[in-house]
């Protein structure tokens, strides 16, 4: 059998990016990637009150779970003008979990009328083997300004109005080789490379 790796969400836009990161990576490029859908990982719930504390949790829990290595997310928007809203709450920042319209909506709602735009998004990115032990946890982010109404079809979540500094596109309308070139989630499973090369070592 193979070397095989649990991401732990239902998120399928997820799925594809860390596919197409490992997919380059010439030491993870022969890992079959899983995803929560397709074994018996029970849902977590996101009780940290950061990113961080959230994906560690999420990774502990899969991996104990599935006896495989897992990986795990907490991702989400912070703006400067909303105090650092969504933030941990970005997936239910609306009230109902994963719903992106109502959640891109209501942020464009509080930013009605303010001029500073200015938002980021981070990415925690979490690696635990079954055995046991601290998850590694590393750090993605990217900034950007919000932008007033919703481009592109791309991505999802709020992709739709970010635009990341140095760029006119949202991240939305971006091919998914580029904004995974720098986009949060990107940068920190490219940093977890490192981790995910030496705890799938059979």
């Amino acid at each position: 059998m193979g070397r095989r790796l649990l991401l732990a969400t239902r998120n399928e836009g997820k799925v594809a990016e860390l596919r197409r990161i490992l997919a380059g990576d010439s030491r993870l490029a022969d890992v079959e990637l899983i995803s929560a859908a397709e074994v018996a990982v029970p849902d977590t719930p996101e009780t940290g009150e950061t990113f961080a504390a959230n994906a560690a949790l999420k990774a502990r829990a899969a991996a104990h779970a599935t006896g495989l290595v897992a990986v795990a997310d907490d991702s989400g928007l912070t703006v400067d003008a909303l105090g650092g809203e969504p933030g941990v709450r970005s997936a239910r920042y609306a009230g109902a979990h994963g719903d992106d319209a109502a959640n891109l909506a209501l942020v464009l709602q509080r930013m009605t009328g303010v001029a500073d735009r200015a938002a980021r998004f981070v990415c925690a990115a979490a690696v635990a083997a079954p055995g046991g032990g601290e998850p590694r946890v590393v750090h993605g982010e990217v900034r950007g300004e919000l932008i007033d109404a919703p481009r592109g079809d791309g991505g999802f979540g709020y992709d739709p109005i970010f635009v990341p500094h140095g760029e006119t596109r949202t991240t939305a309308e971006m091919a998914p080789a580029e904004k995974d070139a720098i986009s949060h989630r990107g940068a920190a499973f490219r940093a977890l490379c490192d981790e995910l090369a030496q705890a799938l070592t059979v």
